[in-house]
């Protein structure tokens, strides 16, 4: 065994500091564990069934990436671990190796690619509106002078906070700690419309208890790519996790786990989305891009 590869069995991860001192695959076949990160509520993607008990896309795809960590580690006996993310800490927990991989729903941008690496991108979406439909809201541009909720740390409230800047709007931004957090705000009345990705949106719809008086509004003013979130500069766990994600792509798998959680009842209330496959995703299924969208 050469030095190096001896060196990076016998450090250890200095967690919270920001500096990893083994690369991931190195990490999980000297331990024996990987550990997988979660949403609580970015249905369909990542979300909870039942008390730490997470479902979803995202969660199919860790299904597939556990094997091929078997076979790369030599770990048959690998231990998955969970932890549930917010949006405000899932990149921090990334970056200081607490988590190994999340996918879930985070935008891969130019942005964060200086702090975190992104695996192949697997849906395409934008910001748009969740309004009551007797709200009155049919744009961002209804949002001048009126409180909107938004999720911390996500793209969209950076792009709210853009907006504002650039156009005067005086919007009073009310932000949640997660997805369901912000729904409630505008549920409770204490924000006119919940701004953030559109099939984030129609998730809060789908469980909802009355979707009926619920509606999706606006243009969306960017494109946003999901793409798994793992460590920056760590080729070979990189390489691992798009391996399994074109493998998916290419035999068909792929739009087979998109019709689960996409076109079909999903928990809990056995209702679907309805949403088809967008151009531009199917278009990456051959082009197999790590890219931000913009």
């Amino acid at each position: 065994m050469s030095l190096h590869r001896l060196l990076a069995l016998a450090l250890i991860l200095t967690g919270g500091s920001g500096l990893v001192l083994a690369d991931t695959l190195e990490k999980i076949t000297r331990s024996g564990r990987v550990t997988f990160g979660y949403r609580e509520s970015s249905v369909p993607f990542s979300y909870l069934a039942g008390p730490r008990q997470p479902i979803g896309f995202g969660v199919d795809i860790y299904t597939h990436v556990i094997p091929a960590l078997k076979r790369a580690t030599g770990r048959n006996d690998l231990e998955v671990n969970w932890q549930a993310l917010t949006s405000q800490n899932r990149i921090p927990l990334i970056a200081n190796g607490t988590v190994d991989l999340e996918c879930g729903s985070t935008s891969n941008t130019a942005a964060r690619a200086k702090t975190v690496a992104f695996a192949i991108n697997y849906f395409y979406t934008g910001p748009k509106l969740l309004v009551k439909k007797d709200a009155g809201i049919h744009g961002f541009d209804d949002l001048a002078g009126k409180r909107v909720a938004v999720t911390t740390g996500t793209t969209t409230m950076k792009l709210l906070r853009k907006l504002d800047l650039e156009r005067g709007m005086n919007m009073q931004l009310l932000p949640g700690k997660d997805h369901v957090d912000s729904f409630l705000l505008v549920d409770a009345g204490r924000a006119v419309a919940f701004a953030m990705d559109d099939i984030l949106l129609y998730g809060q719809i789908l469980n909802a208890k009355q979707p009926g008086q619920w509606q999706v509004v606006g243009t969306p003013p960017q494109v946003e790519a999901y793409a798994c979130m793992l460590r920056k500069d760590d080729p070979a766990f990189k390489r691992v996790v798009d391996d399994v994600i074109i493998d998916l792509m290419r035999s068909g798998e792929f739009e087979q786990i998109y019709a689960k959680w996409f076109l079909s009842p999903i928990p809990p209330r056995g209702r679907s989305l309805n949403l088809p496959m967008s151009e531009a995703l199917r278009d990456n299924l051959r082009k197999h891009s790590d890219q931000p969208a913009n």
